[in-house]
């Protein structure tokens, strides 16, 4: 019997060695053809955006092409679900934003799980985004808002590209976290926003600052504190509105990350994500393709994006719950 128990341990020693070795030499030889981006999104967005011009230096760190697919429907949702079916095998990666992790709360029966159908790698970017107000709104400051909220239930309005967005979700977590009553308005987009806004259709909102920097540099539209939990480079005098109310804890997040389907070599990610870490933090790159539209460089690691995937999913589904969306 000894005998047996010893020469089954060491078969399974010899397992446990090949497998690491299996993986050392499949990241040691990746990429060995040319590697898909699947950006979920219609071209011209942030995320079709930022894969487009990752797509030459990152061609030039690994030795293959990137290709860039578009798959695009139900906001998103059906691209991450094809690239969630993809061989694990390091050539298959797809872009996620915030809006994808609210969809985890506000969709029923969703085909993929962002937490363990996917392998993360980077949170490349994040895009911060403000509360303005518009021309006819009498509040200067998060405070003279709020006020103005609490004494008019129910009638100040606040607009978003959509709902379910990370923008309208915004709205939705300060009536929860402060109190107040107050109706939303959803845009098909941040053009028609941008319009109902400078005609005081309606009275306020959470926008990404990079569209609405100009009007709110004229002076046409009234910035009163950032939405997320830092404060932007862009306008580094506006105060955060956990700040400036205060409301802590009150914050959420705009950002583009990259995943690979589950069971994708950790060395693959871990390389992948360092390579992308490297580039947008590069002074000119960032400078040039980056900050210029209010895109701030993370490249974050793997691990980190991993538990800000799995606290956004916790975050979301408080938010909605408290709201009542009701689930499609």
């Amino acid at each position: 019997m000894n005998t047996r128990r010893k020469f089954i341990a060491q078969i399974m020693a010899v397992s446990a060695v090949l497998s690491v070795g299996v993986g050392s030499v499949s990241a040691q030889i990746w990429p060995s053809r040319p590697i898909r981006v699947i950006v979920p999104l219609p071209p011209g967005g942030v995320a079709d955006y930022l894969a487009r011009v990752l797509a030459e230096p990152l061609r030039s760190a690994l030795g293959q092409p990137i290709l860039v697919e578009n798959k695009v429907g139900a906001d998103g949702r059906i691209g991450v679900e094809y690239a969630s079916k993809q061989p694990p095998d390091g050539h298959t990666f797809v872009t996620i934003g915030s809006s994808s992790v609210a969809h985890t709360a506000l969709f029923k029966n969703m085909p993929y799980n962002l937490v363990t159908d996917f392998a993360p790698v980077s949170q490349m970017i994040r895009t911060p985004f403000v509360l303005v107000v518009g021309p006819g709104v009498r509040a200067n400051s998060p405070k003279e808002y709020l006020a103005f909220a609490r004494s008019n239930p129910g009638k100040i309005t606040f607009g978003s590209s959509g709902v379910g967005s990370p923008f309208h979700l915004s709205g939705e977590l300060m009536k929860s976290m402060a109190g107040v009553d107050m109706l939303h308005v959803p845009y098909k987009g941040s053009g028609p926003l941008s319009t109902a806004l400078l005609s005081g259709e309606v009275m306020s909102a959470f926008v990404p600052i990079g569209p609405f920097l100009q009007h709110i540099r004229s002076g046409k539209l009234r910035a009163l504190g950032i939405v997320t939990g830092y404060r932007s480079r862009v306008l580094p005098d506006l105060p955060t509105l956990a700040e400036a109310l205060p409301l802590p804890g009150f914050a959420l997040d705009a950002w583009i990350a990259l995943l690979a389907p589950a069971g994708t070599d950790k060395a693959i990610a871990d390389r992948l994500s360092g390579e992308i870490g490297r580039i947008v933090r590069d002074t000119q790159f960032s400078k040039e393709y980056l900050l210029r539209r209010s895109y701030e460089p993370l490249g974050s690691t793997p691990q980190e994006l991993g538990e800000v995937l799995k606290a956004g999913v916790a975050l979301y589904a408080k938010i909605v719950r408290d709201a009542k969306i009701p689930a499609e």
